[in-house]
């Protein structure tokens, strides 16, 4: 069996974990968790997110994306999937570093939902205080 040459990276947003796997000479397609990505993400915003790191560096139709995707929710798994296929293009072609940095792709965004504190009634709300 004749091995696939493939790129694989990781991308993490929130509580989701996504593995890529970016394989060259495809068509373009997307699958994500054995599904076709328009499937598995009914909205068109979470697919252009996905798509953006390819459409910068004008490689769209230049791969086949596999990707497993773990955690979170549909808005934060497409975040990771985003990741995953900037640090996998930067593994296929060093040059797309610079471009991919630029526009922030590389970037694992790590702001999370703040933990309620005790004493309080969320995060930074507090109970209603009376003076009288």
């Amino acid at each position: 069996m004749a091995k696939v040459e493939q790129f694989h990276a990781i991308g993490r947003r929130k509580s989701a974990s996504a593995r890529v796997f970016l394989r060259p000479g495809g068509s373009g397609n997307v699958t994500v968790n054995k599904q076709d990505a328009d499937e598995y993400f009914a909205r068109d915003t979470l697919m252009m997110i996905i798509r953006q790191p390819l459409e910068l560096v004008d490689m769209s139709d230049k791969f086949d994306i596999y990707a497993t995707v773990r955690g979170g929710g549909k808005s934060g798994q497409a975040d990771a999937i985003k990741l995953g296929i900037a640090r996998a293009l930067e593994l296929y072609d060093g040059d797309l570093r610079s471009p991919l940095k630029k526009a922030g792709f590389l970037t694992r965004d790590a702001r999370v939902k703040e933990r309620k504190k005790y004493g309080q009634k969320g995060a930074r709300a507090r109970f209603q205080f009376s003076k009288r």
